[in-house]
């Protein structure tokens, strides 16, 4: 406890200490930044510590009033202090909590507490002839007990323990709330996708800031119509992709919709969830498509980054879902007639799926099914040929690799593999890429040399055992835009 000459404990705790034991003697006076509209002269802001009197709980650097003095009478106090205050009747004195206002003419804004401890009535508010402001929590952690307060908005601490009533603010227009968290930030933006007028700038934002936010994903799956927000975006864009009328603005808004889509796909904790609302299937019509405007690249590249997410986590359901839904023959469309970012990425998706034991045996199961793979990444050899790409290559060797560790195919690669693999033709390509020349390797060592009585690239007769069914039937189809993958929809494109 603090001693108080008036008879009157403070309580609390200023900005130097909190509750420690203050002696009054020299006790030092702080200057504060001076109100608007007001002088040194006329305005001198004396802090108030862990004494009582007009302070008694904390004040703002510790110290009552410069002038008051341990041991002195009450009524030699008083007379200190009143010959202190007169010459400067607008002065703003901070007291501390417990402490005691005092009576001021017209003005004077004392800022304590409703207890007098000198018997002298403290009374009238903001405008009358006194203010008054209880607690000792000025600036940072005092408790602050007072009742019927009004606090200064750039002297009130957001830390201090506040247990006022009817407390206001005089100053509002100073924030006194924190700056807001990245949390609160992200919560709001989120909010925002459901709004129909603030969506374009939300979608904008979070794609651009969506690494910032780890928890973006589970956010934007449970925040309910978040999703559908975002599903109606892509839903939008169907009745431009036939006949293409794709515009730039349209497209650019329903990448960043499905880059926040490629967030969900991509998190832990909501690509079951993802994949269990068959959410990707909104995606296949962008990949159908057929125009090459930078519009339709675009949404295309997208829509592949986004299977790229679920197939990159080696998730064996992830497999499972994209054969069921015959993934491969839009990826195998893309690789032979996209630009070189996209049939990279389709060409990795098929590498992810072939990776898989289960998406090999898929592949391998049927001769139109090896054959179709086979047959494009041929083609996509032979284009590189004139202009290599060692990204690209990579993904189609390692491709290759794989497909050779199936009896069957190893056997028809003997026939199948390109000419241009077996040459020097990418030796020059593939200098300084050792991993790609490793593989390349591997696979001429795995295959072996074509049997001369063959033509090269003549399909082995024995070597896959056709059954059937194949991708999407006896011929591999792409269907277009109004069935994807294999069954309904309008003319197919045969890659056969």
């Amino acid at each position: 406890m603090s001693y108080n000459p008036f008879g009157n404990i403070g309580g609390g705790g200023g900005a130097a200490a909190s509750s420690s034991s203050s002696s009054l003697a020299a006790a030092p006076s702080s200057r504060l930044p001076l109100p608007p509209n007001s002088s040194s002269s006329q305005s001198d802001i004396l802090a108030s510590g862990l004494g009582a009197g007009v302070g008694g709980g904390g004040g703002v650097a510790g110290g009552l009033l410069s002038n008051l003095r341990h041991g002195q009478p009450v009524q030699q106090q008083q007379q200190r202090l009143q010959q202190q205050l007169q010459p400067n009747p607008n002065a703003t004195i901070l007291g501390g909590g417990g402490g005691g206002g005092i009576n001021r003419p017209a003005g004077a804004v004392v800022i304590g507490s409703n207890t007098n401890p000198i018997g002298m009535p403290n009374t009238g508010g903001v405008g009358g002839p006194m203010s008054t402001l209880g607690g000792g929590s000025a600036i940072l952690t005092g408790n602050n007990n007072g009742n019927n307060n009004t606090a200064l908005s750039s002297v009130v601490a957001r830390n201090a323990p506040n247990n006022n009533n009817n407390n206001s603010i005089i100053n509002p227009a100073m924030p006194i709330r924190p700056p807001p968290q990245p949390t609160d930030e992200l919560h709001s933006l989120v909010l925002q996708l459901i709004d129909r007028d603030q969506r374009e700038g939300a979608l904008l934002e979070l794609s651009k800031r969506r690494e910032n936010f780890p928890d973006l994903a589970p956010i934007l799956w449970h925040t309910v119509g978040c999703v559908a927000a975002l599903l109606q975006e892509i839903a939008s864009i169907y009745p431009s992709l036939a006949p293409p009328t794709l515009a730039a603005h349209a497209s650019n808004r329903c990448c960043n919709a499905l880059a926040l889509l490629q967030c969900v796909a991509s998190h832990p904790d909501t690509r079951s969830l993802f994949l269990g609302a068959h959410v990707p299937l909104y995606l296949y019509p962008f990949l159908n498509t057929q125009s090459k405007s930078r519009p339709f690249e675009y949404l295309r590249l997208t829509s592949l980054g986004v299977v790229g997410a679920l197939v990159k986590m080696d998730d064996a359901d992830v497999i499972n879902f994209l054969l069921q839904t015959e993934i491969i023959p839009l990826c195998l469309r893309i690789m032979e007639s996209g630009s070189e970012l996209s049939k990279t990425v389709a060409t990795f998706i098929v590498q992810k799926i072939l990776l898989d034991d289960v998406g090999l045996g898929y592949v391998c199961a049927t001769a139109e099914r090896f054959y179709a793979v086979s047959t494009v990444l041929n083609n996509m050899v032979g284009a590189l040929a004139s202009s290599p790409s060692v990204r690209l290559l990579k993904h189609i060797v390692r491709c290759y690799l794989r497909l050779s560790d199936n009896t069957r195919a190893r056997d028809a690669l003997r026939q199948a593999l390109p000419a241009s693999l077996r040459d020097d033709t990418f030796a020059a390509a593939l200098r300084d890429d050792v991993t790609v020349k490793k593989w390349l390797g591997q696979l001429l060592s795995v295959v072996g040399p074509p049997d001369q009585s063959l033509p090269q690239g003549a399909q082995a007769s024995g070597g896959m055992m056709g059954g059937g069914g194949g991708m999407g039937g006896s011929r591999l189809v792409i269907a277009s835009v109004g069935g994807v993958g294999g069954g309904g929809g309008g003319e197919g494109v045969d890659l056969q």
